[in-house]
């Protein structure tokens, strides 16, 4: 009999742009399953949603989640004047964000090495804009091959790599025998891009979503799971407040998972 040593679980989170009632939500639903550690990998405070809000909800749980930075927490604290006046989002976000909230994302960390086995990064170990798992070519997200995933990978040899950006849930097993896990979006669950080509990425729900990483160690060594869990929230209140700040494109994907 193979006997159960030791399970430890992660519960990664991403990409929560700004929606504080589908990070409260996850929390929740995290602390109710008894996850060891909580992982944030990005992407954070932009959005027309509740800015403020959502880092508030988060220092509350600073002492618990380990958060890297994500391409548009860095869009926030580099911002030129000229960029703010000419999006009205961005003007949204820095004018609602307290000094503390813009100084806390400034000073996280590119990427993270949680263990020996587990990497964390928001897009992939070189370019937070990178799509480590998807090609977006055909204007739809279609996975990589092993070959190019193992590239953009750039010799991190953890046995789990764990992203966002992408907000498409998604495990991935290469031939290497590495785990990468996109943990999806919580806050955030389609939207469209026009870099580098115009594409469109969707989950077809409104759900929040999360991944649980779990390691159990065995007589006879080290195995991973990986839960993709989707949490049912009050969407519209996040719809809705992004209706009122201008955006309807987020309310439509907010309420469907669709984009307009």
């Amino acid at each position: 009999m193979n006997k159960i040593i030791k399970t430890t679980t992660i519960a990664a989170i991403s990409d929560i742009h700004s929606n504080v009632f589908a990070l409260e939500a996850v929390l929740a639903d995290i602390k109710q399953r008894g996850a060891d550690q909580i992982v944030n990998l990005g992407d954070i405070l932009y959005g027309p949603i509740a800015p403020q809000a959502t880092y508030e909800l988060l220092m509350e749980h600073q002492e618990d989640i380990i958060t890297i930075r994500g391409n548009q927490d860095r869009q926030i604290y580099e911002a030129t004047t000229a960029e703010i006046v000419s999006n009205s989002t961005l003007s949204f976000i820095v004018t609602e964000l307290t000094k503390d909230a813009i100084e806390w994302m400034r000073f996280l960390p590119f990427d993270y090495h949680l263990s020996k086995d587990v990497y964390l990064c928001h897009g992939s170990p070189t370019d937070d804009m990178t799509y480590l798992l998807e090609d977006i070519k055909t204007g739809q997200p279609v996975v990589r091959d092993d070959a190019s995933i193992s590239s953009l990978l750039d010799g991190v040899d953890s046995a789990v790599i764990v992203c966002g950006h992408t907000h498409i849930p998604r495990t991935v097993v290469l031939s290497s025998g590495q785990t990468v896990i996109n943990c999806g979006s919580v806050g955030y669950p389609a939207y469209e891009d026009d870099l580098p080509i115009i594409h469109k990425m969707q989950t077809y729900s409104p759900y929040a979503n999360y991944a649980l990483i779990t390691s159990i160690d065995t007589q006879q060594g080290k195995r991973w799971q990986t839960e993709h869990i989707k949490v049912a929230y009050d969407h519209k209140k996040a719809a809705t407040l992004a209706s009122k700040n201008g955006r309807e494109d987020w309310a439509f994907a907010l309420n469907t998972g669709r984009v307009l």
